[in-house]
């Protein structure tokens, strides 16, 4: 008997491949082994196409496409689902949220709401995200328990750490998270995260640079969410937001600036000239009426922008599938121009721009022989799916999240015919709602 020549083949279906070339390829073939691609093209052109395989996938009907790659988060935040909707920004923030997060963050809400938002984000086609909160050791462990691929950001703010003692223990312990995470986890990325330059003074933002440099990690930070923070660091520092960060030494290409809403084109030169990468958030931005990213000028100066759902206090949910709709639509109605964010152009960014935004994209964010074997099923059989002319336009316009029927993350498949492999989502669903039942009932009178 012949050893098994692959651990998953996928056989049939349309392959988007999202490779430099964006070839599409009918009655399609994709070979995994030890977590690797190692064949993609037609299935009659391959030579191994009938060798063994432990698992063999049958997709006809299906797009066989990358996982999407949902570049900025806070997964624990989905504890406050729907609980501060239809505010401004900062009331939001301020009356609310940080009230509320000073109150019942702790590790264990962090991994039961980070557990439950991947079983959100498995069941609509993320494999990758990149988060940003505090107690990330936490959310690492639920990634490890859950097999998916991420960017975990320790986070920082000033309002969390009250003195320049505590930013010094703060610093070591993300210190510790980094030495911990960046060797030993292959599918896990450390990150430091600072809240924004309104939260964060000078003392805090430089040292964590300066950290995140020295690791060779990814630094990120909100960025012009608001039209009124150009104005506050103005009058707070003499500078408006950019030259702020420029001048404390924050910008580079290892920075994810995030939101953007208010970049100028002075802005847009800096980042472009020093390859600062952006992570668009729409959804967000829109409920909150904070403003439109210049993401079309962005992407014509040569800037890398990935696209993000934000935290489910916010957005409400985490489905990119809703979040590509939404980005290209907006900037069509904003500019007036139907022709100005193809399908094309958004899938990209959540694919392999979004690989590309946090540094993955010779790892992810396509297709191709040799990347990691994080690919997703969508069922076209669908009414809503149905006839099908441009694969691009059906899944950026038409598909949700519900219509993915199986996720691999690195070889492993996670998710099967719409069941959960590494989740429990009944147990993860009842963690949080015990949660929210304290959240009522402490913040009752």
């Amino acid at each position: 008997m012949r050893e098994n020549n692959w651990d998953i083949v996928i056989t049939g279906g349309t392959l988007v491949t999202m490779n430099a070339g964006m070839e599409i390829i009918e009655d399609a073939f994709v070979g995994i082994k030890n977590g690797i691609i190692t064949a993609a093209g037609k299935r009659g052109d391959q030579k191994n196409a009938n060798d063994p395989a432990k698992e063999t996938i049958e997709a006809s009907g299906c797009i066989v496409m990358p996982g999407l790659v949902n570049t900025h988060t806070h997964l624990p935040m989905v504890c406050f689902r729907g609980m501060a909707d239809d505010l401004p920004l900062m009331e939001w923030l301020t009356k609310n949220i940080w009230p509320a997060e000073k109150r019942f963050v702790s590790k264990k809400m962090v991994y039961d709401g980070a557990t439950l938002a991947m079983a959100e984000m498995i069941l609509s086609g993320t494999t990758t995200f990149c988060d940003g909160y505090f107690f990330e050791d936490s959310i690492a462990e639920a990634v490890s328990a859950a097999g998916m691929r991420a960017v975990v950001g320790q986070g920082f703010a000033d309002f969390i750490m009250q003195d320049e003692s505590a930013i010094e223990k703060t610093m070591v312990s993300a210190r510790r998270f980094i030495k911990r995470w960046l060797p030993r986890a292959p599918l896990i990325t450390p990150a430091l995260f600072c809240h924004s330059p309104y939260t964060c003074s000078p003392s805090t933002l430089v040292p964590v640079k300066e950290a995140a440099r020295e690791a060779g990690i990814l630094y990120l930070i909100h960025l012009l969410e608001n039209r009124d923070e150009a104005g506050t660091i103005l009058n707070r520092y003499g500078k408006k937001p950019v030259q702020h960060l420029l001048d404390l030494g924050i910008l580079d290409e290892q920075t994810v600036a995030v939101h953007c809403n208010w970049l100028t084109k002075e802005d847009i030169a800096v980042f472009a000239d020093l390859g600062v990468k952006v992570s668009h958030n729409p959804e967000s931005s829109m409920k909150l009426a904070a403003g439109v990213a210049p993401v079309p000028e962005m992407l014509r100066q040569g800037i890398t922008v990935g696209i993000g759902t934000d935290g489910c206090a916010s957005n409400n949910d985490l489905d990119m599938f809703r979040e590509m709709d939404t980005t290209a639509k907006i900037h069509k109605v904003t500019s007036l121009n139907p022709t100005i964010m193809s399908a094309e152009t958004v899938l990209k960014m959540s694919t392999i721009g979004g690989a590309r935004t946090l540094g993955m994209d010779k790892l992810i964010g396509s297709v191709e022989i040799g990347k990691k074997a994080d690919v997703i099923l969508m069922d076209m059989n669908q009414p809503h799916l149905t006839p099908l002319y441009n694969c691009y336009s059906q899944l950026v316009y038409a598909a949700r999240g519900a219509d993915v029927k199986t996720s691999i993350i690195n070889g492993r498949i996670v998710m099967k015919d719409r069941k959960l492999l590494t989740i429990d989502p009944q147990a993860a669903m009842e963690n949080v709602r015990r949660i929210a039942a304290d959240i009522i009932h402490q913040k009752m009178p």
